[in-house]
């Protein structure tokens, strides 16, 4: 004797997803309705509201060639916002600004908590600002997973580049971005270095697996670390260390110093361990103080030894190069997502899609290929 079959559940899917026998179309007109608006009638639309509400984006992109703080500011604000013609406004000034300048330098900097970043950076970008540079800081601060609101006090722990008009620091939260940095780290650092810093130093959460992310975006990354506080190496995840170019041991001052010292020997034997980044360099360990601003110099020394031989073999515009194909791909992700899904009735389809797999009448995979194969992505395909 056979198993019966089973018969289709009724549904109210017909909105969006038109699937035969599986989510019933009371009304087909309603599922052409709702499929995504042509791409450049919206691009008009959206713009032509843009351009009414802020300058256009030739007149935003000539602010912040000439060193405009309004106007970078601005463009900051528009790249962060989640508005659809903010996004398109934003996308235009980034395209009039490409390419930045390559003589920038990104930095990533990185740490355990408590390990003085902040502090640190305020020392670090003030002596390369009486040099001559100049200096953007992007730090991030976490949000809250319930409320997703942030501190945002870096700013008030680097007093000295705050008010530096050679300076440049900006704060923003993370909104829930993995990888220690916030959302729109990369469009910010390009707008930074077109605003003339040839400096760019993002500052991360702290350390975590996650937070190797910041590689991907930068041309070296620094990690912060603290003596005195036990095993050297707990808390700090493989991934975070293997993907370090230069290790700083801060707070190496007063009674501490010869801790640091210490530390920094026990941290060469265990990068002994690990495989170098590069053929051409062995990550060094150095002592810092952000306090004193002790071992800035040298720091900095390896900062621009790091850059001279990766861009002698090579590997400097490699990375670059690779970075900016990495950051189209993720660029086209996400607008691949809001463009299909950020419809009314594609989002009220997959709540009720959402609904079927929390109370467990679908299996997630079932329902992933479900929704897919409506919205004309079938596997394979």
């Amino acid at each position: 004797m056979g198993h019966p079959v089973a018969k289709p559940r009724p549904t109210r899917f017909g909105c969006f997803f038109a699937i035969s026998g599986m989510f019933p179309n009371p009304d087909p007109s309603r599922a052409v309705r709702a499929r995504p608006r042509p791409v450049d009638r919206g691009r008009r639309r959206l713009y032509g509201r843009a351009m009414a509400e802020a300058p256009d984006a030739e007149t935003l992109a000539a602010g912040i060639r000439s060193g405009g703080r309004a106007a970078l500011s601005r463009a900051i604000t528009l790249v962060e916002s989640t508005r659809a013609d903010h996004r398109l406004l934003a996308a235009a000034v980034l395209d009039r600004l490409s390419p930045t300048p390559a003589s920038t330098i990104r930095i990533g900097l990185s740490g355990v908590p408590g390990a003085g970043k902040s502090t640190l950076i305020d020392a670090l970008g003030s002596s390369l600002t009486a040099r001559g540079h100049k200096v953007a800081v992007l730090a991030v601060d976490p949000s809250s997973v319930r409320s997703g609101g942030s501190i945002l006090g870096d700013k008030t722990r680097m007093g000295r580049l705050s008010t530096d008009a050679a300076a440049f620091v900006r704060p923003s939260p993370s909104s829930g971005t993995l990888g220690g940095v916030a959302a729109k780290t990369r469009e910010t650092m390009l707008l930074c270095e077109a605003a003339g810093f040839d400096v760019v130093i993002v500052e991360t959460m702290g350390v975590g697996q996650a937070e190797t992310t910041v590689a991907g975006m930068v041309d070296l990354v620094i990690l912060l670390m603290i003596a005195g506080g036990g095993d050297e190496l707990q808390g700090i995840k493989k991934g975070i260390l293997e993907i370090a170019d230069i290790v700083a041991l801060n707070k190496a001052d007063g009674e501490n110093r010869s801790r640091a010292e210490t530390a920094a020997s026990e941290l060469r034997s265990a990068l002994n361990i690990l495989a170098p980044p590069s053929p051409d360099w062995r990550v060094p360990v150095t002592s810092v103080s952000g306090a004193t601003g002790g071992g800035l110099a040298d720091l900095w020394e390896r900062v621009e030894e790091f850059r001279r031989i990766h861009r002698e073999n090579g590997a400097w515009q490699k990375r670059r190069a690779e970075q900016r194909v990495a950051w189209f791909r993720a660029r086209l992700d996400e607008e691949l997502r809001r463009r299909v899904l950020g419809s009314r009735e594609a989002r009220a389809s997959l709540a009720e899609a959402e609904a079927a797999v929390r109370s467990g009448d679908r299996a997630p995979e079932a329902m992933a290929d479900a929704v897919l194969d409506a919205l004309g992505l079938p596997a394979g395909g």
